[in-house]
């Protein structure tokens, strides 16, 4: 299953975009995409600090990338099947804003429906929240923190699954 984003506009700035099931050869990216993440900078610098995707990780996990011109990897998610639950979503700081965390999210969605979910858990980044909810995303409550390794509440969300789920915009 492949979903593909091209870029409006035309020209040397359309690329398409190509989501595939990330391999062990694509742990050591996934892991500089984690730790480079503009987002965890800051208060939360702690959370990626030493943060590691590995080649075990992504053979039990469902774990896809988005990958653009010349296989550069533009993001990833991980999709955790038993409890269902987005592990991971990342998107490179300089491909934000071109539609590459949606169409992760379409293709995650459509890799839980497949696998019978109606529905996944999103234990989100606080300022990932509002990306979430504009997915179609449902705030259900708040996972405490936990110090010294997550020392800031997070949003907890339900991601629906299927043909009937909306995606906020509408």
């Amino acid at each position: 299953m492949g979903s593909r984003l091209t870029r409006p506009g035309g020209g040397a700035r359309a690329a398409a975009v190509t989501v595939r099931r990330a391999t062990a050869g694509d742990a050591g990216r996934l892991t500089r995409l984690v730790r480079r993440s503009g987002a965890y900078r800051a208060p939360y610098a702690s959370m990626v600090a030493g943060y590691r995707v590995g080649q075990g990780y992504i053979e039990n996990h469902e774990v896809h990338v988005a990958t653009g011109a010349e296989g550069r990897i533009l993001g990833f998610y991980a999709l955790v099947l038993d409890p269902p639950e987005l592990d991971l979503m990342f998107v490179a700081d300089d491909a934000q804003g071109l539609g590459i965390g949606r169409l992760l999210v379409a293709h995650l969605t459509e890799r839980a429906y497949a696998a019978g979910l109606d529905a996944v858990r999103v234990v989100a980044h606080p300022p990932a929240e509002g990306f979430y909810r504009a997915v179609g995303a449902h705030r259900t409550g708040t996972v405490p923190a936990t110090p010294p390794a997550v020392p800031w509440d997070r949003p907890e969300l339900t991601l629906p699954v299927g043909p009937e789920r909306t995606d906020g915009e509408g």
